[in-house]
């Protein structure tokens, strides 16, 4: 049956998920359905647009997703249009029960490379940089302060699907990821404009935590004199900054760097060896 009334509890559901729910995220489009249930994450509900039919591949990603438990329903242009978020829906919607943000998925062992944002206010900037931090080989993200939701739809569309793979924790107050860090023994490294030390002479092969701020003011002076250290991108003027997202990158990459070649740059152009024995892996 399709389901061709407006009227019907699922746009309800959909628009409430889309507005920001509690448990429930919705996601738009087949590629994200692809990677949720590549991921195992629990799908509730996935809606299909009856006048489009999905491609073999596309349709054994919903079967399979069914198999799992997930319902799947049939409902016209018009309610797609009234579920989906988006400008030109793609034919396809899902709801999909949201992880706990608890501590406990966060790993902090020796090899920790966590992303830290505090009061990131843009969905889409929130979604490149868990991106950018799972490109980069980091091992969880922290979203502090006041910040955008990484589970609302906009934000999980710009992951194009690394939310549903790296750890994402959220936490109001800011003191207290540095408090829960630091009894980790991870290292706190601030980012600051320009009165840092280089990325590329800072020894980030430790467990470490980079530490971004927000796409207009960046981080509030106590948190950068709190960290264990301010580091700064160099950059070639006038430019003064650089988006958050581009940023995480450059530092998750320039630690994965220093961790996979055992090496930091000094600031004389030397390359400093770390003692090898610190980085075996673990039996």
């Amino acid at each position: 049956m399709v389901i061709t009334s407006r009227q019907h509890a699922i746009v309800g559901r959909y628009r409430r998920a889309a507005r920001g729910d509690a448990t429930l995220a919705l996601i738009d489009g087949w590629h994200l359905l692809q990677e949720a249930v590549a991921a195992v994450l629990p799908i509730v509900e996935i809606a299909v647009e009856a006048t489009r039919v999905p491609a073999a591949a596309s349709q054994a990603v919903v079967d399979q997703a069914a198999r799992r438990g997930a319902r799947v329903l049939t409902v016209s242009s018009s309610v797609m249009d009234a579920l989906s978020p988006v400008k030109t829906p793609s034919g396809v919607v899902a709801l999909v029960e949201r992880p706990e943000g608890d501590w406990g998925r966060l790993p902090t062992t020796k090899d920790a490379l966590i992303v830290m944002a505090v009061g990131l206010q843009d969905p889409g900037n929130t979604g490149a940089l868990i991106r950018a931090a799972e490109a980069g080989g980091a091992t969880g993200v922290v979203l502090a302060g006041v910040s955008a939701d990484p589970w609302g739809w906009k934000a999980l569309r710009a992951a194009m699907g690394s939310t549903f793979r790296v750890p994402v924790v959220t936490e109001a107050d800011p003191t207290t990821v540095y408090r829960l860090l630091r009894a980790a023994r991870v290292r706190l490294f601030a980012t600051t404009p320009r009165a840092g030390r280089s990325i590329y002479d800072a020894d980030l092969r430790s467990p470490s935590a980079m530490i971004v701020g927000n796409e207009g003011t960046g981080l509030e002076d106590d948190l950068v004199a709190a960290a264990d250290e301010a580091i700064s991108i160099p950059m070639c003027p006038p430019v003064e900054s650089l988006n958050v997202a581009v940023a995480t990158a450059l530092l998750v990459y320039e630690a994965a760097r220093q961790r996979r070649d055992g090496t930091r740059h000094t600031a004389h152009g030397r390359r400093q060896t770390a003692d090898a024995s610190a980085f075996r892996s673990k039996p």
